[in-house]
């Protein structure tokens, strides 16, 4: 099993900065792709980053060029800078972890609201 716990969501005004972290415990060696998802509510989750085990980097669309995700295979966690934010970017942020054994793991969620 994979336990994911993120930090990092709070309040911030439009054009301002935010960074997100999370961090895996758990079978953390297994691990594959990580990422970050967001929902608002009536939505589905949507992917906002992600990094395959080779390396391999995806943005969603309406984040390239203002939001960066990083990982650190050392300490088993991984961050999501975000800046440049917008009213759009409000909504809860959840970490994800995709393991050899294809099994998907998700953190709580965190908010992220983003005032005009």
């Amino acid at each position: 099993q994979v336990y994911l716990v993120e930090s990092g969501g709070g309040l911030v005004e439009a054009g301002g900065s935010l960074r997100l972290s999370c961090r895996a415990s758990g079978s953390t060696s297994s691990i594959t792709t990580i990422g970050w998802y967001r929902q608002t509510p009536g939505t589905q989750r949507e992917l906002v980053a992600d990094v395959e085990d080779g390396g391999a980097t995806n943005y969603a669309d309406s984040v390239k060029g203002r939001f960066t995700i990083s990982r650190d295979n050392a300490d088993y966690s991984w961050y999501l800078q975000m800046n440049s934010l917008v009213p759009e970017d409000t909504a809860v942020y959840y970490c994800y972890a995709k393991t050899m054994l294809q099994s998907e793991h998700w953190g709580q969620g965190t908010q992220v609201t983003v005032s005009p």
